[in-house]
Formats: structure tokens, sequence, C-alpha cells
């Protein structure tokens, strides 16, 4: 009996690890964030060169999903975006600004499998870690600022076969992320003007290029 219950584990075991696929890569977002944008421009930013409304970060991804059925998987994606901003003007002389963007979620995806393809529609939650450095020409030491919220994402992607279990992938998403204020300890970045704190709260729209791997 116990040699029997010892085969169907060993056979279960390989049945849910071959159901594993890890992708990985990289693109560009297209992020509005007006809150800090609105921040840029008032204080930092030249009146002849504003920030739009939507700008380009470069933001890196990770994921690992299974099947839970034919149709259906659970995964967990990893984001990292990147933005930086600086500028020797007139206006108020140098200044810098960076941040770091991290994005994990816990993902769920409707499979569409055919033939040397596979198409994943889906969405999930997480939370937002946000590290940000700043640096006014009043000030020659970076000041830092952190912030912590949860954001959501949609997400779309295809997976096309290149060689035995390697895949090309592309992937597009919808991302609106709310880390909140940023903050060191007490101290939040003010934007006097308009009365508020200063977040990165975000909408985004992604795509990214990369590789995949199914066990």
């Amino acid at each position: 009996m116990k040699k029997k219950i010892a085969v169907i584990l060993i056979l279960l075991s390989a049945n849910i690890y071959s159901q594993i696929d890890i992708s990985a890569g990289m693109g560009v977002s297209f992020v509005n964030q007006p809150s800090f944008t609105d921040y840029i421009n008032y204080y930092y930013a030249p009146g002849d060169d504003q920030l739009p409304s939507f700008g380009s970060t470069v933001e890196f991804f990770g994921e690992v999903s299974f099947d839970v059925s034919d149709k259906y998987q659970l995964g967990l994606e990893y984001a990292h975006q990147i933005y930086s901003y600086s500028v020797n003007s007139y206006k108020a002389g140098f200044y810098e600004a960076s941040y770091v963007h991290y994005k994990p979620s816990i993902m769920a995806y409707y499979v569409i499998p055919g033939v040397g393809y596979k198409l994943k529609l889906g969405g999930g939650i997480g939370p937002r870690f946000v590290s940000m450095e700043e640096q006014k020409a009043n000030n020659p030491a970076k000041e830092e600022f952190s912030a912590t919220g949860f954001g959501i994402v949609l997400k779309a992607m295809g997976h096309t076969l290149l060689s035995d279990n390697l895949y090309a992938t592309i992937a597009g998403d919808i991302r609106y992320d709310m880390p909140g204020d940023l903050k060191d300890g007490d101290l939040k970045i003010n934007n006097i003007s308009l009365g508020e704190s200063v977040n990165v709260n975000s909408l985004s729209v992604g795509l990214k290029l990369g590789i995949s791997y199914f066990f």
C-alpha cells in the first residue's frame, strides 16, 4: 500500500512539474503619474520643456505560472520599473530624481493553447513598493523617499515555439498602481501650489518582449 501511494505521489509531482511556465524579459511602459508630473513641471522643468502626461520608462519582468486545469493558470509575476529625470535650467538650477518601482503580483489566466503557441489572458493584484532618490541644487546630498501600497494589472501574453520547450514571448499590460505618498519617515514631498503631498500613483500601458521555458 505504501509503495502504491509513493508511486502515485511521484506521478502527481511529475505531472505538476511538467505544467510550469517560466518567463522573463523587458520592455517599455508609458506611464501617467499626474501628481509627480505636476510637481516636476511646477518646480523644476523649464516652461518650454514640460513633462508630458505620459512618459516612457523601462520595465523588466519575470513570471512563474502553472496549470490548474486545461484552461486556467495561476502564477506569480514580478515587474521592476525604472524611472529617472534630470535637468539643469534657469528655473531651479540642477535637479535630479530617480525611482525604482517594485511590483509583485499574484496572477490568474485563461489559457488558449495551440500547436506551437499559447495565449494567456488574465490579471492580478499585489503590493507595490517605491524607492526614490532626489537631489536639488541647494543640497549636494541625495534625499531618499519610499512609498508602499498596492496595484492591479491586466495582462495578455503570447508564446510562440522556438525550439523544444523554448518560446518567444510578447506581452502587453495595463496597470493601475497606488503606492501612495513619498515619505522619509514623517517627512513628505509637498506640492505647495496644489496643497497636496506628492505620490507616484500611476496608470500605465506596457509592451514587453522576452523568452519562456515550459517544463
